[in-house]
């Protein structure tokens, strides 16, 4: 046909497609055409390409039509260019109107660009350097993936303005590119042209065509994903969809048929990569597609559904773009699929009648009318159909109701897309169009159609269809905003509608025509009534046999229209209705049919299959024949173990509690664990509480712990938990300061909600967790905090939970510091390895499916309609294994009536126990969730198994969660000769303790419960798991039971199938739920040094993580299941997972191996920190436990006692150790994880991967409890964190109204966290109980340390140098001093206070004599020794840190909820200072709740004063002295909460901050008044906030006195008081003393401790108080002598905590430079000046050790910026104008530090020599312990010592001010050599010094003695000159 399409086009997209299809078909050499919606998209995606796999050997017909795809590897065309018009130009860059169009020429003129085309450059072979603009339709251009470009061109000449090119070839003429090949737009057309800011038109992106560099990468990209399709969400069977090769684009997903052919041109590498996957299974839908291995199931891309009406692939000049039919309607955007059909040969036959749409002229009928269901439907189709309502009216059906299934499903899909658009404009976009109903449909055929035979179609991939479908479309209108910011056009959003109902039916069929009639189109005129009938009538005539779909639509005249799709396939049909039961409603069909004998035909069936007749007659023959001759082939032999503790991290979940939880409120912990109604879960927790140590860590019990006071903390939750529950609730009320953790086990189980739920309230099992955990009594109690332990999350991870993401841990944690957290070697099994294995390739998998029972089951569905699949697959497989057990036991002609799989199984579990020794076994699991099919499969197994004589070959155990486990005595005496138990009550509860028993375990129940399975487990047969009803935690958890710790240092073996991969890994002794971690692991938790136990295999419990350890390399088969459960533990090793013994049975005892007690003694409860026992508990859990014990050895015991011990196999030599291990299939166990058979459904779904690797499973809804907020959502991503996974969560599912969450949002609060919930979640048997159990230890012991300070414990130094003189303070029960009798007492210049050890001595004349008696008692490395501190308990009186929150004092701390946090206002504060010579400026910052403390100008105006009160008043609420705390660098650990310490007396409290630390202060007290220092003090230290405190207050002093003057007050009545307090003290105490008598000296004396308040009231009390200067108290000491506290008042040095008599002190100053002794000096200036200084030593301060902060924040570092050489004292000074490195730190500092290391270079004279102390003229600077000062003041009329006697080995002299005169040094007397060192602020100071002091009469001055601080001299350093004497 080629360009003869002649007459007007009609301008519809389905014209056009079905044109371009005829004319490619007649084209094709093939006899089939290509489905003709597949060209409705154009797109290269690899995965397409790679569904195709074969030649290309048909696409070289196509290639000439379309300008689609290059193929770089083709030979050019030669091309013979046209000649040009007659006088055109043809000048290259120039338009053959001779309008230049290059860019650089045009770039700045104005273009018009018609709606709809985009600016680009083209190339020119000829003008490299150029780019030619052109306007081309954007339709024909690509997306940013190289899709979605139409064939064909459309463009315009910018240049002379000529429009309507409709071929590149004509176009390229026209603009001169002058070409030798032919013209193609993917190889000229190379930029998009974009205004720049200017406006100017700039090179913009690549165009991204679909050419040689995009295949390129396509091969790359496609050879790396082993699916074809991204992941969709919930998935049953559904394809995959391709994702989008280039990194950073959203992901175009393909709307659901798949593409026919290669995308692109070029050969398809599926080849490469394996067959072509759809929806999870290889093998593709119609045989006759695997000539080519190709799928030709046609499928659009997602990408394309914008509606435009688009033009034909080739066309006539005559159609314009902007020509609309006025037919066109609506429909799919022209993107035509160039898909090949290479070779496919499909039949594509369009079904008579469908071709087009009938016009409809009749009336529209009502759609109320009946449709009757034909009786014996089911009966005659072998199924029920199940019809899904889709749009419109849905007619009522009557008749035989019961044969059909009836579901909105498809209706709630199709409504959750249409709120598409909603859910885009909430961010922000413009209102969009949401996918009509029309293209929902169709696109809902293309999905039926590229459907297998066997795959199920589901909603969830159908949601993300239509999200891809719709976002695409809008998309394209997004990205030409972002590409061409400055466009004068708006977007084509819509040009024209999309697809019309006229046209859908026919679309439809279209599609539908090439699929082998799976998919049947049926078109009504009146009502889907009409359309349902013809549905029955075909049905009962057998003509839809072959038909999986039928596609009822009813497009009347209105807009509307109505549609329902059948599913008549039998598999499909079987599969939907059976999914479409709840659980209770499965067991109940269940049931019904087992009651009502409709199996009996089944039993029938299976006994007319074997040919020799009933399978029960052959039984009872072979009994006959064989009675007696049948032994036991178990041995008696067994060893004991050590089970060591495995160490695993510690969930690090103890901060992340709110504000709301005040931990330092709390002196202990208590807990009680909630756990499904399972009997045995029950016993396994309660072995783990036992053995794990927590009680006794906890302080809740005392050796020895029995199992009754283990069960007194697990509570069960069936019908009878709620009065325990009541007790638990009581306890906590009546214990406020224990802190109660409610630990919710495997917390995924039983989410419904007791409110909303219809039953809840007749039946009380309904709802219960919802009606204990979450009742207000624990939502309301502080004390109790709810812990969620989980292995599946997900339900507790909606919109709506109570649980912070921030109060989340996912376990184990992912970073562990660089140490292993299973350092033995062990490697975790869990889903993601066990589906690696399918891939590997090196072994066989460890996932497998049974294709032959598949096939049986799928035959039985068929021939017995009206039974549920469960109970055909469940008699199927037990007949299964009836036959198998038959033929290993001497009838082979039974093998043709069981499996191959099946059979493997029997054989080694039959032939286990022959390989050891010992006997022992493996176990095979076979889950069989529902439980009346548990109890026959049982029954018949157990006959069989009687029939055959084997009954003391294996066990069969029917677990279920409401019994406990019944195991026959024969076993029972095995098992407890294996663990050495004695007990003769002795029964297994727990399958643990089953380690190493040949069993068959038929585990019933709807849901695991948490339940650990022993290490000895090898296969997990799970193929009658309930695979109709998947949610991610139903099929996750299913898995979970095979999860498994196996050995890593032992590569799996390769093998033969039955022997390949022993089931052996170590399994975690988890539970599922992990409680796996359970004790052990929980103590596996612990750190990673302790062992982590191996010992066995146990598998789930959690602690197995300890077990799996033991996975031992050459050990024989340990058989202990836990390590508990071996009567010792095993040794950790390698041997410790290997099988039991095996061997001569005790030979040799584990060392440390302790014997076990009876169960009535209970278990011999190791210490914790015992060598590697574990203690044995019960006998009863022995076997089983994973090392659940607490006690955890060290790697190191382990290893030596695992090899020592015989305790695994106990031969003693290695190599027999080895033989044994590799017969025993215990001791395979520990290399290999369990084999797991799943239904093919399931299979398909787990290896089938999604576009992020993550298997299809992921993106299945999380759990029918909750709901997918909006079919908008995102996939899964497999690099998604646990963290992330649960924001997705979060984000995108709403619970369900019968889940307990449901009601939380409408609690009114937007936060709706509840601040105690905590959530732990990790994978199956990883450890979670080991770890929660560890975590319980972790809080207890944070308790006790939160409740504890470490404080400074050190006694006084120097009162060996006190003179006992008789100048004591005898009144010993004063309270006060007396003021009299204290003016007496001499002062003590001796520095007793230990911080100061370092520190110069001071010598008086008291005591100048004996001062060499100071030797120094520590050598000099010690000095720089950590200080001894002391744990103290902190008592209600403590400061406290930001880190404390409690009610009382939350308004003190302005966090209080209700509290309104008010700003503060920044107040400037000025006064002049005397010292510094200038006005001060000093900032407030004061809190609107303290601006009582202050008086204001007027509200809100100046700062005038701080209010002072009288010393007269009298008040026992209020403390008179303000607090001035002076800090840096402790915002968060400075001690400033005083609200405890004051007793929550008024006070005034006062931080002092450095101005750069105002803010990060102000942040952590938000309701403290800060007093902020200068800006010039920002590198100032202590002394210079003590300066100007001092100096504030005595200026505010003066202005209260002059205020209150004016009120009648007498100066001398304000109080003139001030605390001056370091940021350190923690608790205040007072000593009582007890005095025989008045003036006895013998009393005995206790300390307690006391509030601040306390302190201070009784101080500011005391006569007299305003003569006092300077009162202080003893710093606290543990061994604080009787006489330090007997006299009560010392005349001495005051440190710490001073209270300051700023009116006495008016003309003493602090040294506004220093920064160490700072309080020395000053103490000395206040006693020389003549005032009294008071410590009372009956009150003392405990300082706590802060790490960080205070002096420590000042670092000495060299100026130079790339120095790493560390700065040692010796350099702090250097000789002036040297070449030495400056320092970058103040010079006081500097100065300081040298002296107080070096100032013997200074003083040679003075070292050691305390009788000759340096003379310090009024300052005392720290010379170091060595040398002693003596310290005098200049000051007229000030103490001084006596002097006149005394010989001086130096003098110093520091910024001497006018009083040190000559005269006055002339009174002092020095040593022949002494030396003098004189510092000065510059080098003209120090000049002038010596002259003004004529120092050079007696001092000999050298010019090399001057040195100055290492500063430079922007930093203004201090000059030293020293002399010697003459």
């Amino acid at each position: 046909m080629g360009n003869s399409y002649a007459g007007q086009l009609k301008s519809t997209r389905f014209e056009e497609v079905l044109h371009n299809s005829i004319e490619a078909s007649l084209r094709s050499n093939t006899l089939v055409p290509r489905p003709i919606f597949s060209q409705l998209y154009l797109e290269a995606e690899q995965q397409l390409s790679s569904l195709e796999g074969g030649s290309r050997a048909d696409n070289e017909e196509e290639e000439e039509d379309g300008e689609g795809g290059l193929d770089p590897s083709s030979p050019p065309n030669a091309y013979q260019l046209p000649p040009p018009p007659e006088g055109c130009c043809t000048t290259d860059g120039f338009c053959q109107a001779g309008k230049d169009l290059r860019l650089v020429s045009i770039s700045n003129e104005p273009i018009e660009v018609p709606a709809g085309f985009l600016l680009v450059g083209a190339k020119s072979p000829s003008l490299p350097d150029h780019l030619l603009v052109c306007a081309v339709d954007k339709r024909f251009l690509p997306d940013d993936n190289g899709h979605n470009a139409l064939l064909g061109f459309s463009g315009n000449c910018v240049g002379c303005g000529k429009k309507g090119f409709c071929y590149f070839t004509e176009f390229s003429n026209h603009i001169n590119l002058k070409l030798t090949t032919q013209p193609k737009k993917q190889k000229h057309l190379k930029y998009y042209l974009v205004r720049n800011a200017q406006g100017a038109l700039t090179k913009g992106p690549l165009i991204c065509w679909k050419g040689s560099e995009f295949r390129s990468r396509q091969n790359s990209t496609n050879t790396c994903s082993s699916s074809l399709f991204p992941p969709l969400e919930s998935s049953g069977s559904l394809a995959a969809f391709p994702t989008e090769p280039a990194p950073g684009t959203n992901p175009s997903v393909p709307v659901g048929a798949q593409q026919a052919g290669p995308a692109s041109d070029h050969p398809s590498v599926a080849t490469a990569t394996g067959p072509a996957v759809f929806n999870g299974k290889d093998s593709p839908k119609h045989p006759q597609l695997v000539k080519n291995s190709l799928c030709a199931a046609p499928r659009p891309t997602a990408l394309g559904l914008l509606p435009n009406s688009g033009p034909p692939k080739k066309r006539h000049k005559g159609w314009s773009p902007e020509s609309k039919s006025t037919t066109d309607g609506s429909f799919i955007q022209a993107v035509g699929n160039r898909a090949k059909h290479e070779g496919a040969s499909m039949p594509c036959v369009p079904q008579a009648g469908l071709v087009g749409p009938t016009s409809v002229t009749f009336p529209v009928v009502a759609s109320s009318e009946p449709v009757s269901v034909p009786d014996n439907l089911l009966k005659i189709c072998k199924a029920k159909p199940v019809i899904f309502k889709g749009h419109g009216n849905f007619p009522y059906l009557c008749g035989n109701l019961n044969d059909v299934v009836v579901s909105p499903l498809l209706y709630t899909c199709y409504q959750n897309s249409q709120s598409l658009s909603r859910s885009y404009e909430q961010h922000g976009a413009s209102t969009m169009q949401p996918i009509s109903e029309e293209t929902q449909l169709l696109l809902t055929v293309y999905y039926l159609v590229q459907l297998a035979a066997d795959q199920v179609p589901l909603m969830e991939d159908l949601e993300q269809i239509f999200l891809r479908s719709w976002r695409e479309s809008h998309l394209t209108e997004i990205r030409q905003y972002q590409q061409v910011p400055p466009q004068p056009f708006p977007p084509a959003t819509s040009t024209a509608a999309p697809v019309t109902s006229a046209q859908l039916p026919w679309l439809a069929g279209l599609a539908a025509s090439s699929c082998n009639d799976s998919v049947h189109v049926i078109e009504c005129a009146y009502s889907l009534a009409e359309g349902l009938s013809e549905m029955f009538r075909l049905l009962i005539e057998g003509k839809l046999s072959k038909t999986n779909y039928v596609v009822i639509i009813c497009a009347c005249r209105n807009a509307a229209i109505d549609s329902c799709i059948a599913v008549t396939g039998k598999y499909q049909a079987r599969i939907l209705s059976e999914s479409l039961l709840s659980p209770a409603e499965y067991q109940r069909e269940v049931h019904y049919e087992l009651v009502t004998g409709k199996v009996d035909s089944l039993g029938a069936f299976f006994s007319s299959l074997c040919p020799e007749g009933d399978i029960d007659i052959l039984l009872d023959k072979f009994h006959q024949e064989n009675q007696g001759h049948v032994s036991s082939s178990f041995t008696a032999s067994s060893t004991k173990k050590t089970a060591v503790l495995d160490a695993s991290g510690v969930p690090m979940c103890t901060n992340s509690s709110t504000q709301n939880l005040d931990l330092g409120s709390f002196e202990k912990v208590d807990f009680l664990i909630c756990i499904p109604p399972s009997e045995v879960t029950y016993q396994q927790t309660v072995f783990h509480v036992w053995h794990s140590g927590v009680l006794l860590e906890l302080g809740l019990e005392k050796e020895p712990v029995t199992k009754q006071r283990a069960e007194q903390h697990v509570l069960k939750l069936d019908t009878e938990a709620q009065a325990r529950f009541k007790a638990f609730l009581q306890n906590s009320f009546q214990n406020p300061h224990t802190l109660f953790v409610l630990i919710h086990d495997h917390a995924h189980w039983d989410l419904v909600s007791a409110v909303h739920n219809i039953y809840s309230q007749s039946d009380p099992s309904v709802g219960l967790v919802d009606r204990l955990l979450n009742c207000r009594e624990v939502k309301e109690a502080p004390n109790i905090v709810t812990l969620h332990v989980t292995s599946f999350p997900y339900a507790l991870q909606t919109q709506h939970t109570l649980i912070s993401p921030y109060n989340e841990i996912h376990w184990p944690i992912s970073y562990s510091n660089g140490v292993d957290l299973y350092h033995e070697s062990k490697k975790y099994f869990g889903l993601s390895e066990f589906i690696d294995s399918t891939l590997s390739g090196h072994s066989l998998p460890l996932l497998r499916y049974d294709s032959s029972f598949e096939a049986m089951v799928t035959a039985l569905g068929k021939r017995f309609p009206r039974l549920h699949s469960a109970v055909i697959r469940t008699f199927v497989l037990v007949q299964h294994y009836a036959a198998a057990m038959m033929a290993v036991s001497g009838l082979p002609q039974m093998k043709n009536h069981t499996s191959v799989e099946t059979l493997e199984i029997t054989q080694n579990l039959l032939n286990s126990p022959k390989q050891c020794p010992c006997g022992h076994g493996l176990m095979v699991l076979l889950r069989v969730p529902c439980s009346p099919l548990a109890a026959v499969a049982y029954e018949r197994l157990a006959h069989v198994r009687a029939r055959l004589a084997l009954e003391e070959h294996f066990e069969i155990i029917l677990g279920h969660p409401s019994s406990g486990i019944t195991v026959g005595k024969h076993f029972v005496k095995q098992l407890k000769m294996w663990q050495k138990i004695e007990d003769a009550e002795w029964r297994p509860q727990t399958y643990l303790e089953l380690e190493g028993l040949p069993c068959i375990l038929i585990f019933s129940g709807m849901d695991p419960h948490g339940e650990s399975l022993p290490r000895s487990l090898r296969y997990c047969d799970l193929r009658l798991i309930n695979s109709s009803c998947l949610v991610r935690t139903a099929l996750e958890q299913e898995l979970g039971l095979a999860a498994y710790f196996v050995s890593n240092d032992i590569p799996l073996e390769k093998g033969p199938k039955n022997e390949a991969l022993e089931s052996d890994g170590e399994k975690l002794s988890s539970t599922d739920e992990d409680e796996e971690a359970g004790t052990e692991g929980c103590f596996e938790a612990g750190s990673t040094s302790e062992q982590r136990g191996p010992v066995k295999r146990e598998r789930s419990h959690s602690h197995d993580s300890a077990s799996s350890s033991l996975s031992s390399k050459a050990s024989g088969s340990v058989l202990y299941g836990e390590s508990l459960v071996q009567p010792s533990g095993l040794p950790q090793g390698e041997f410790a997972r290997s099988s039991p013994p095996c061997g001569p049975a005790e030979e040799g005892r584990a060392p440390g191996e302790i014997q076990r007690l009876r169960v009535s003694q209970g278990p011999t409860v190791i210490s914790r920190h015992s060598p590697g026992l574990v203690p044995q508990p019960d006998s009863s859990l022995r076997t089983g436990r994973r090392s659940l014990q607490v006690p955890a050895a060290p790697s190191s015991q382990l290893s030596s006692s695992s090899s020592g011990a015989s305790s695994t196999c106990t031969v003693s030599t290695a190599n027999v150790l080895v033989l044994q291990a590799s017969q025993c299939s215990m001791a395979k166990a520990c290399r290999q994880p369990p084999i797991v058979f799943l239904p093919k459904l399931v299979y398909d779904m787990l290896l089938s991967t999604d576009s992020s690797g993550l298997p299809k499973s992921a993106s299945l809804l999380p759990s029918p409890s909750v709901m997918w907020t909006s079919s908008f959502r995102p996939l899964l991503s497999k690099m998604m964190t646990s963290t992330e996974q649960s924001l997705y969560y979060r984000q995108w599912t709403v619970p369900r109204p019968s889940h307990m969450d449901y009601g939380n949002r409408a609690e009114g609060r937007v936060d709706s966290f509840h601040p105690r919930r905590l959530l732990l979640s990790g994978p199956p048997q990883i450890g979670k109980t080991g770890a929660y159990l560890q975590f319980l230890s972790i809080l207890s012991r944070m308790l006790i340390r939160l409740t504890e300070v470490d404080v400074y414990d050190e006694e006084e130094i120097n009162t060996g140098l006190q003179e006992e003189s008789d100048w004591h303070y005898l009144q010993l029960t004063d309270p006060w001093p007396d003021l009299e009798l204290f003016q007496k007492m001499p002062f003590d210049y001796i520095i007793h206070d230990p911080k100061y050890e370092d520190a110069s001595m001071i010598c008086s004349h008291h005591q100048s004599i004996k001062s060499e008696d100071r030797g120094m008692s520590r050598k000099p490395e010690d000095l720089y020794v950590r200080r001894q501190t002391a744990r103290m308990r902190l008592s209600k009186y403590a400061a406290y840190n930001t880190y404390h929150h409690c009610e009382q004092c939350q308004q003190y701390m302005g966090f209080h909820p209700h509290y309104q946090l008010s700003e503060s206002t920044l107040h400037v504060f000025a006064f002049s200072c005397s010292m510094l010579g200038e006005e001060i400026q000093l900032h407030f910052i004061i809190p609107k709740s303290k601006e009582y403390h202050f008086v204001f100008s007027q509200p809100g105006g100046q700062l005038e004063s701080m209010r002072l009160p009288l010393v007269t008043d009298k008040s026992y609420e209020h403390i008179k002295s303000p607090t001035f705390t002076p800090t840096t660098g402790r915002h968060e650990h400075g001690l400033f909460n005083l609200y405890h310490a004051m007793d929550g007396a008024n006070h005034l409290h006062v931080l002092v901050v450095k101005e750069y630390e105002m803010a990060i202060y102000k942040k952590y007290w938000p309701n403290h008044i800060m007093l902020v220092l200068p800006s010039i003090f920002n590198s100032a230290g202590v002394g210079a906030a003590h300066f100007l405190i001092k100096e504030l207050c005595y200026h505010n002093l003066e202005l209260e006195r002059n205020r209150q003057e004016e009120l009648g007050v007498k100066p001398q009545d304000i109080w003139p008081f001030i605390v001056i307090s370091d940021d350190s003290c923690v608790m205040w105490n007072v000593a009582d003393v007890d005095c025989a008598g008045d003036r006895s000296r013998e009393f005995s004396w206790s300390e307690r401790n006391v509030s601040l308040k306390h302190i201070m009231q009784h101080i500011e009390a005391s006569p007299n108080i305003t003569h006092y200067a300077l009162i202080g108290m003893r710093k606290w000491a543990s061994k604080t002598r009787s006489r330090e506290v007997q006299e009560p008042f010392s005349r001495c040095h005051v440190h710490d905590f001073i209270i300051l008599n700023v009116d006495l002190t008016q003309n003493v100053q602090y040294n506004q430079n220093r920064f160490t002794c700072d309080d020395v000096d000053f103490n000395l200036r206040v006693h020389s000046a003549g005032l009294l200084l008071c410590r009372f030593n009956r009150f003392s301060v405990m300082k706590k050790q802060i790490a960080v902060g205070g002096h420590r924040s000042f670092h000495i570092t060299s100026k130079v910026a790339d120095s790493s050489v560390a700065i040692v004292p010796s350099q702090y000074i250097c000789a002036p104008d040297s070449k030495h490195t400056f320092l970058a730190a103040p010079a006081q500092l500097l100065l300081e530090k040298f002296l107080q290391y070096h100032s013997h270079r200074f003083f040679p004279l003075s070292l050691k020599n305390h009788s000759h102390p340096v003379l310090s003229v009024d300052c005392y600077l720290n010379l170091g312990p060595q040398i002693s000062v003596c310290y005098v003041s200049s000051r007229p009329h000030s103490l001084n010592v006596s002097c006149s006697d005394m010989m001086f080995s130096g003098l110093l002299l520091y910024l001497c001010d006018s009083f040190v005169g000559a005269s006055f040094l002339k009174k002092f007397h020095f040593l022949k050599g002494a030396t003098l060192c004189v510092i000065c602020q510059d080098r003209n100071s120090l000049r002038q010094t010596v002259v003004r002091l004529e120092l050079e009469e007696e001092w000999q001055f050298r010019l090399r003695d001057e040195f100055q601080t290492a500063n430079a001299k922007e930093d203004r350093p201090l000059f030293f000159l020293t002399a010697r004497h003459i």
